[in-house]
């Protein structure tokens, strides 16, 4: 049986459907916006977040895999129009633009089973997601995970993402784990198997709703695979090992 236990989130963890194209998440971002003096109209807005997000990804081509920071965006859109505002007022923008835009959320039936038993085992359980920080906190904490976790290690602040193996190392880096005694879980057999299997971590892989679309489970190198989506599959096949 494996000493740590690295999970991926979205689409692992957590059922998640977001919408960043309605118009109804832009035109209340603009309102949002012009409550603090910057006034956009939507397409204004969608072309200037959408350049922003390039100008961004640019700065970081040393890494193989980017990730930018969300907030660094949300924050140039004020400066755009001279507003200047507070990293909380930053933050609590990109939350605004995080539940506006999520249709919704829940954890994956058997996940806190999962975890009680883990920890009951001693395990350590740690969380590798490509994410923005801004987004994935509140939502972990409104769901009751965080504590669970021995580590966490987001992609935006870490500035490179899955399947790079220096995000995976950042798991050395950070926890000293040793990949050899953990097991990566996740729904991407790129970015989550690959990426585990570049570093020499056994993997399960699940197919979800949210997994890659063209992604054939059958294709994926992994450890273990399961193809239906059922998480509780994950509790047999981890715990008796």
């Amino acid at each position: 049986m494996y000493k740590n236990y690295v999970f991926d989130l979205y689409g692992t963890l957590i059922d998640i459907r977001t919408n960043e194209e309605s118009n109804y998440l832009w035109k209340k971002l603009c309102l949002f916006y012009a409550g603090h003096g910057a006034h956009y109209t939507i397409k204004e807005m969608k072309q200037s977040y959408r350049r922003h997000c390039e100008d961004e990804t640019a700065q970081l081509s040393q890494y193989d895999y980017p990730e930018i920071d969300i907030t660094k965006v949300f924050k140039a859109l004020f400066n755009d129009k001279g507003v200047e505002v507070s990293d909380d007022v930053v933050r609590t923008t990109c939350e605004f633009f995080r539940v506006i835009s999520c249709k919704f959320l829940k954890l994956y039936d058997g996940v806190i089973e999962l975890f009680e038993e883990l920890k009951a085992r001693g395990k350590k359980i740690y969380l590798l997601s490509n994410a923005q920080e801004s987004f994935t906190m509140p939502e972990i904490n409104s769901l009751g995970i965080k504590d669970y976790f021995d580590g966490i290690i987001i992609s935006s602040e870490e500035q490179c993402k899955k399947p790079s193996k220096n995000f995976f190392e950042k798991l050395v880096e950070k926890y000293g784990i040793d990949f050899k005694e953990s097991i990566m879980i996740g729904n991407d057999g790129t970015s989550d198997i690959e990426g585990a299997n570049n570093v020499g971590m056994d993997s399960l892989y699940i197919n979800t709703e949210i997994s890659p679309v063209d992604e054939n489970p059958d294709d994926v190198k992994a450890t273990y695979i399961i193809k239906d989506g059922d998480f509780r599959k994950v509790i047999t096949i981890l715990l008796k090992k």
